[in-house]
């Protein structure tokens, strides 16, 4: 007798982190414009025209059913909220946070040297440009409350602290303002906001007991506990070993002495770069163990500093290795990395990209159609 029980299919989604390359166009402008060739006017169509090129890439050329902006117009995943408050408000110098790459290159956070601490731009702008380009749903990345915390931390970087302002009053403000990142991308319709945390597998090479991972655990949740348990299921994180001109800065870190603790986030999803990492088995163990019923766990399938373009059946094969140990339910794709994190970073071309990224989203399908057949 045939039952009449129809086995609901179980869809994996797929999201890419964020960062695509800039076009050459916008980067030629940036430079003109720093050095008063062009107005600012001038500056914004050409980035005008590279948002509207690169959601129409993403959907046309990739077959993405979740769209970003590429980060066309942010300097950076880090900078963005308080780049335009750099010469005002901040200073470089030996006592700011570094942060030092396999091939001797240093990316530097601007130092806080005048209170208080505040945002100069909110995600949602990038958000609601790039929401007026497509019906389909867009995501929005934006920094963690931990990254900037660094900015004034006269604790750990043996740094100055600034006149009548506490560092318990710098994270109040911190938390105040990382919130409202947050709160105004979900208002603003995200699909999804994703928090940026490349400073987690750092932390564990800065401090290797561990302390300063729980202590930048502990500042995000101070931010995720202000919003309730429906917000937080529109929540993300990303973690990877960083990825910049084509090289990490804590790949030789164990990966999961940093899970653990990334698992007690109050958020839902998890963007976890994988496909990268040497004993994927291993982290896959460690995701097992700790993850919870609630979470959803987007595996990563494309390495973007890989020049070679993965094949779909070679994604789909590392989608039914996670399967294994991740339910098929709680199971989603993504790549290790953003494409592009500083607007500076040129080593992958677009059209390498958008190869990788058609690529995870067939081998996505394939591993679907088994995984809901067997």
């Amino acid at each position: 007798m045939v039952s009449s029980v129809t086995r609901q299919w179980i869809s994996i989604p797929s999201e890419l982190i964020g960062s695509i390359p800039r076009t050459s166009e916008l980067l030629e402008a940036r430079i003109r414009y720093e050095s008063d060739l062009i107005t600012i006017e001038d500056l914004h169509k050409i980035e005008k025209k590279a948002v509207e090129q690169t959601v129409i890439e993403l959907d046309q050329l990739t077959g993405s059913m979740v769209l970003t902006d590429g980060e066309q117009t942010k300097p950076s995943f880090l900078t963005y909220p308080i780049y335009d408050l750099v010469f005002e408000r901040y200073t470089f110098d030996e006592q700011c946070f570094q942060i030092k790459f396999t091939d001797g290159h240093v990316r530097t956070l601007p130092r806080l040297i005048k209170a208080p601490f505040k945002y100069a731009t909110y995600a949602y702008k990038y958000l609601e440009v790039a929401k007026r380009l497509t019906n389909k749903p867009v995501k929005q990345a934006v920094i963690t409350a931990s990254a900037l915390s660094m900015v004034y931390a006269p604790h750990l970087l043996n740094s100055g602290h600034i006149d009548n302002y506490s560092h318990e009053e710098f994270l109040k403000d911190l938390t105040d303002e990382c919130e409202r990142d947050i709160r105004l991308c979900l208002e603003y319709g995200a699909h999804v906001v994703q928090l940026d945390f490349t400073e987690a597998r750092l932390s564990l090479k800065v401090d290797p007991s561990g302390r300063l991972l729980k202590d930048f655990i502990a500042i995000n949740n101070r931010v995720l506990d202000r919003f309730n348990a429906n917000e937080q299921k529109k929540i993300g994180v990303h973690v990877c070993p960083g990825g910049d001109l084509d090289c990490c800065h804590s790949s030789d870190i164990d990966y999961t002495l940093m899970l653990p603790d990334l698992f007690q986030l109050n958020l839902t999803n998890f963007y976890l770069q994988l496909s990268s990492e040497k004993n994927r088995i291993k982290v896959l163990k460690c995701i097992q163990k700790h993850m919870k019923p609630n979470h959803r766990i987007f595996v990563g399938v494309i390495d973007p500093i890989n020049p070679t373009i993965e094949s779909a059946e070679m994604i789909r094969d590392q989608i039914l290795e996670a399967a294994q140990f991740i339910p098929v339910e709680q199971l989603g794709t993504t790549d290790d990395c953003g494409f592009s994190p500083f607007a500076d970073d040129i080593s992958t071309s677009k059209e390498l990209c958008y190869e990788k990224i058609k690529a995870r989203i067939q081998g996505t399908k394939m591993a679907e159609q088994i995984l809901n057949t067997q």
